[in-house]
């Protein structure tokens, strides 16, 4: 089998830090080349993979303000396209533009949905319905008016997560600093229960920074570390008496989530999207529904037991998984499925 990979070019697959497209893209084509998918990775220049590397844009469009986004995406989706002979499969996980290519080629075309940005964009969605092969990454970011072949799981590296047995003291957010992302609930959340804070993740909304974050950091109760690489998020993530994602928006999947369950560390996240697929409640962390809920949960977190909160990510979010959840859906794809 001969799978084209298209990959963001935001950040670099794998991201050293943030770029959580790039990462799950990042996790897939390793792990199916490790099962001897023939993979081309259509990414930027300076990404790193065991798969074959075909790359237009020479860095990552967030890390170099002098590339035009416009001019350098169109030339890396037309990329692929022009090259689909080559391929039995492209697995799209641009988002919507390069679905406006597939009614141009035979090779058939799959697109992970790696949620909506807005409404705006799912007139593309349905005018390709019957082309594309849709894959949701959770069942909560199903669109009811869109054809789906599968719902696959984000899955991680599980070695890349250090288990840890004994709950820290502080609490954790991770993740991008906006208004979606509930940052300014954790702080109220950890300043009512009397605990620390470290704030992780790139700065998106700097308004809402300036005016509702940075006011709190102080250095001491609450901290803001800036974005972190795989190594500082492993020890941050297991170092937590919880992660909390207080989302304000419905959450497609939530990898960070994930991410803090594989160190064993618990999750307290708001029911917003797919929060309630992937945290067990009572098991794997608490889902609450407002900050008093959040409160009252943080008393509660310390009881549940750190081992068996890594054993359920194993058992669902594991790359492996993943990665034979999607060689299904491709077997379905090559069989000429759009619809389950």
């Amino acid at each position: 089998m001969r799978v084209a990979m298209l990959a963001p070019i935001s950040w670099r697959v794998p991201p050293r830090h943030y770029g959580p497209w790039e990462r799950v893209v990042s996790l897939l084509t390793e792990g199916l080349v490790e099962r001897g998918v023939d993979v081309t990775l259509f990414a930027t220049a300076d990404s790193v993979t065991q798969a074959h590397l075909d790359a237009v844009c020479p860095r990552p469009l967030e890390e170099d303000a002098s590339l035009d986004a416009k001019v350098w995406e169109s030339l890396h989706i037309a990329n692929v396209f022009e090259k689909a002979v080559h391929f039995d499969l492209i697995h799209n996980h641009y988002d919507f533009l390069p679905l406006t290519y597939a009614g141009l080629v035979s090779t058939p075309v799959l697109t992970t949905i790696h949620g909506f940005s807005s409404d705006r964009i799912k007139p593309v969605y349905r005018r390709y319905a019957g082309r594309v092969a849709y894959v949701a990454i959770s069942e909560a970011d199903r669109d009811p008016d869109l054809p789906y072949l599968s719902t696959v799981y984000h899955g991680i590296d599980l070695s890349e997560f250090t288990p840890r047995e004994s709950a820290g003291r502080g609490l954790v957010f991770f993740g991008r600093i906006h208004p979606d992302k509930g940052v300014a609930d954790a702080i109220a959340v950890a300043k009512a229960v009397g605990l620390p804070l470290v704030i992780a993740g790139i700065v998106h909304d700097r308004v809402y920074f300036e005016r509702e974050i940075a006011p709190h950091v102080d250095g001491d109760r609450v901290r803001y570390v800036g974005s972190l690489g795989p190594a500082e998020r492993d020890d941050l993530l297991g170092s937590a008496l919880a992660l909390l994602h207080l989302v304000e928006f419905a959450e497609p999947f939530g990898l960070s989530m994930i991410e803090a369950m594989a160190c064993g560390t618990p999750v307290i996240a708001r029911r917003r999207g797919s929060v309630a697929e992937v945290v067990d409640e009572g098991i794997t962390g608490f889902v609450v529904d407002d900050v008093a809920g959040a409160i009252d949960a943080v008393g509660r977190v310390g009881a549940l037991d750190r081992r068996v909160v890594r054993a359920r990510v194993a058992e669902r979010f594991s790359r492996d998984r993943m990665v034979d959840s999607y060689l299904g859906v491709y077997e379905q794809v090559l069989a000429g499925a759009r619809i389950a």
